[in-house]
């Protein structure tokens, strides 16, 4: 396959994370999230925006998806991409290999950060976050080691199919990492105030009724939301 097999939904998502640079993509499964991204990827770096690329998933899905997809396509097959999984000897050794792309799972992120605090250097100036709902905790480690690099990056593009998968509440941490607090405010105190309420124990947050709409269009500058039953025509999904 080459870039001309491209669905134009595809390049419409390509030309949004290429244009936008900090944004979220908020896509059903089958849509080609993973397509879509490093061919953005790979136009950014043929453009000299970004040079070292990071992209951070579960793990299963940074060992068996991403290089793995990126040799299918022609336009992609030159993208070499490293994968910093494993023990910290196989981590260091693909961070040190001079690959395009490194990915790494979201479980060591708080390591990678801490190491190139180490080094005083962030060198990635392009960070992917699939699967983003995974840093929808505020508090989670990984979400603010995260953080404190976020300002150092020139593109962050958040993945994701339930960005929100429990209330509109789980967006602030993500979509802070794209705009650093401008949408939806500069701490989750500020966020929760503004748009939440609390429950009479003190304990669980909830949007208030008809906040959810301005939330939605305070991010939606910066987010491209498409549905699987308005582009493609698949079988029943079958949840395992």
């Amino acid at each position: 396959m080459n870039r001309q097999d491209l669905h134009p939904y595809q390049q419409k998502a390509v030309d949004f994370i290429t244009s936008k640079r900090r944004c979220g993509l908020l896509l059903d499964m089958g849509l080609g999230k993973t397509t879509i991204t490093l061919t953005a990827i790979k136009d950014l770096i043929d453009a000299s925006i970004i040079r070292s690329p990071l992209i951070i998933g579960p793990l299963r899905v940074v060992n068996s998806v991403w290089a793995q997809e990126a040799r299918k396509w022609d336009h992609l097959k030159d993208l070499s991409i490293s994968i910093a999984t494993g023990s910290v000897k196989q981590r260091k050794a693909a961070l040190n290999a001079k690959t395009d792309v490194v990915a790494i799972n979201r479980e060591n992120v708080v390591w990678l950060v801490s190491l190139c605090a180490k080094k005083k250097k962030w060198p990635f100036d392009c960070v992917v976050v699939d699967e983003s709902s995974s840093f929808k905790n505020p508090s989670a480690k990984r979400f603010r080691a995260l953080k404190k690099v976020a300002p150092h990056v020139n593109v962050m593009v958040l993945l994701s199919g339930t960005p929100a998968p429990n209330s509109l509440t789980d967006l602030w941490s993500q979509i802070f990492l794209i705009d650093g607090g401008a949408s939806l405010g500069k701490t989750v105190t500020n966020f929760r105030n503004r748009f939440c309420e609390v429950d009479f124990w003190g304990h669980r947050w909830t949007v208030k009724e008809g906040y959810g709409e301005k939330i939605q269009e305070l991010i939606k500058p910066m987010t491209l939301s498409m549905q699987g039953s308005d582009y493609l025509e698949l079988p029943d999904r079958i949840d395992i």
